[in-house]
């Protein structure tokens, strides 16, 4: 399991850390991105042996691309949050495609069956579903989940080229990989109730503001396939 690199992008996260980062396998680098928090988050991150490194920008996709940065010299890079929400001993089941050869690009579906209680509101699963459909039409890629669990071959990120600095980034990474001619599969991942509150879905502002960020990335995107451009 050699050269794997989580990345963990972190907006005051400081009381979800500990939950997040236990169970972690010790052949797995943490790299926590601390998105300018101001609730310590960067300590507690240092404190349960993660490297930290400084994304000034408020942005989710201003921090994973922070991270990915941090990353380089890996072979596999995971991302996915870091609240608490998912279970590490799925991380070895989303590796083996790409260990095999079987895929570039893995995500991890929130499974309903593996889903806690409370886990995932209706109108999140209901928009993943729609925004799944959604590639499909215009990228060629089924995808029951655009969600915040993934794991890549290292060298394909600059093939990507996932440029979005917001919300919008997850989506974009989704079509552009298919769009690249990736090997995409899905593994079914448990998802659990987060530590802390969240900061898109538990307050309106920040989930309307985020589903019009991702309705700007899927036309710019069915605009670019339309005229056959990247």
């Amino acid at each position: 399991m050699d050269g794997v690199v989580a990345v963990l992008p972190a907006l005051n996260e400081a009381d979800a850390l500990p939950a997040a980062l236990r169970g972690a396998p010790d052949w797995v680098e943490l790299v926590v991105v601390d998105n300018a928090s101001t609730d310590g988050t960067a300590a507690v991150a240092t404190a349960l042996g993660a490297r930290v490194v400084s994304e000034p920008f408020r942005g989710y996709g201003a921090a994973v691309q922070r991270g990915l940065a941090a990353a380089a010299g890996a072979q596999y890079i995971a991302i996915l949050d870091a609240d608490g929400t998912f279970d590490w001993a799925d991380l070895a089941h989303m590796l083996a495609p790409l260990q095999q050869g079987r895929a570039d690009v893995v995500f991890g579906r929130r499974a309903p069956c593996r889903r806690e209680p409370g886990a995932m509101p209706r109108h999140v699963a209901a928009a993943n579903a729609v925004l799944g459909r959604l590639c499909g039409r215009i990228a060629g890629v089924d995808l029951h989940d655009i969600g915040p669990f993934k794991v890549l071959r290292a060298d394909v990120v600059d093939l990507i080229g996932a440029r979005d600095r917001t919300y919008g980034w997850p989506l974009e990474f989704a079509l552009r990989a298919a769009r690249a001619g990736l090997r995409i599969r899905e593994v079914d991942v448990a998802y659990r109730v987060r530590a802390g509150v969240s900061k898109v879905t538990g307050r309106p502002w920040p989930t309307v503001k985020t589903a019009v960020r991702m309705l700007v990335v899927l036309a710019g995107h069915a605009v670019a396939v339309r005229r056959g451009g990247g």
